[in-house]
């Protein structure tokens, strides 16, 4: 079993505990990239950029609200960092 295989049976043991972290996280990282992105300037990509990253972190939410599959929310979740934490190293050099 590969970690993310593992990842996703404890994802789904505790659905409820790791819906309502993921929230949290996702939100707060989310938050983190959209500062960054807007401490650059208010341009036409910085608005791109800054769109992308809400409704990555937007999407993850309307997932866990609306009661998706386990795997749905858990792979939602995952995008959400990766897209968050990818704009967050883009905008800090």
């Amino acid at each position: 079993m590969n970690f993310y295989e593992k990842s996703l049976s404890d994802f789904k043991e505790n659905f409820y505990a790791g819906a309502t972290t993921g929230i949290l996280v996702s939100s707060c990282i989310g938050s983190i990239a959209a500062m960054l992105i807007l401490m650059n300037g208010h341009t036409l990509i910085n608005m791109i950029e800054l769109s992308l990253v809400v409704i990555v972190a937007m999407w993850f939410n309307a997932s866990v609200l609306a009661q998706m599959k386990p795997k749905f929310v858990f792979n939602s979740f995952i995008i959400s960092i990766l897209v968050s934490t990818a704009f967050i190293i883009l905008n800090l050099f």
